[in-house]
């Protein structure tokens, strides 16, 4: 991870929303266009006429519509986004994941170790794997904070392939400030040594896994850490364990 990608990532992400702002105007205009000339064919003039009155004046007089269309418009596209990517969003790299492996449901959590808000997410997601025995959670890395974000981050994805995914991850957290220091003590409690902590760090083996990743988010337009993914839905922030319960039901409702 390099101080490159992390300003670029931001840039991404100030982009997409400028160009969401745009679209929405143009969502809007185009909308507005297509009630007023999508009439039957049979409809003369005079009544044409007297239809796109009917709409002119229902829009000024309930202009929420507007905003209403526009997010409608924008969730089914982006659940058209997540379908595309789901494969390479739910497919865990190596152990990063927790809950039940034949899964009905799965939420993904792009997060960052240095991310307050991340660690205030755990008790959440651990109580909705232990309440939940359909859920899978998997664990995408997207080290944008800091360097040390990301050398915390390969360590992760080496104890993902050792099978002391959780081990890590909990130790990490719990440790609180993201160091040097406390990424080797982390690793240490899910049996990794100091030596293969540094080796994994100084490695570019984990980068493609952390680029493909930085690359979904921009995808689906996420706004930092954490984001989740759950079925059809994006969901920004720390939106605690009754938000993720219930995109966990509306994913199982569709």
């Amino acid at each position: 991870m390099t101080d490159q990608t992390r300003p670029n990532f931001r840039a991404a992400l100030s982009n997409r929303t400028m160009q969401m702002t745009l679209g929405a105007f143009a969502i809007v205009a185009a909308a507005s266009a297509a009630l007023a000339v999508q009439a039957p064919a049979a409809v003369n003039s005079t009544d044409k006429a007297a239809i796109e009155k009917i709409v002119h004046d229902y829009i000024l007089e309930h202009p929420e519509i507007i905003p209403q269309a526009v997010e409608k418009l924008q969730a089914k596209r982006m659940s058209s986004t997540i379908d595309a990517s789901r494969s390479a969003l739910e497919t865990p790299y190596a152990g990063a994941w927790e809950g039940a492996a034949n899964a009905d449901v799965t939420v993904v959590e792009f997060f960052d170790y240095a991310c307050g808000y991340c660690r205030a997410s755990l008790p959440d997601l651990a109580k909705l794997v232990g309440s939940d025995a359909k859920v899978k959670v998997v664990y995408r890395e997207l080290p944008i904070l800091s360097e040390t974000s990301g050398d915390a981050a390969k360590v992760s994805l080496l104890a993902a392939e050792r099978g002391q995914y959780m081990a890590y991850h909990k130790a990490l957290y719990g440790a609180g400030k993201v160091t040097r220091d406390t990424i080797v003590a982390a690793a240490a409690k899910a049996g990794i040594t100091k030596s293969e902590a540094e080796s994994a760090i100084a490695s570019s083996k984990y980068d493609s896994e952390i680029q493909s990743n930085i690359a979904l988010a921009q995808k689906l337009q996420a706004t930092g850490t954490p984001t989740f993914v759950i079925g059809g839905q994006v969901l920004n922030g720390a939106i605690g364990f009754d938000a993720l319960k219930e995109g966990v039901a509306t994913a199982r409702g569709k």
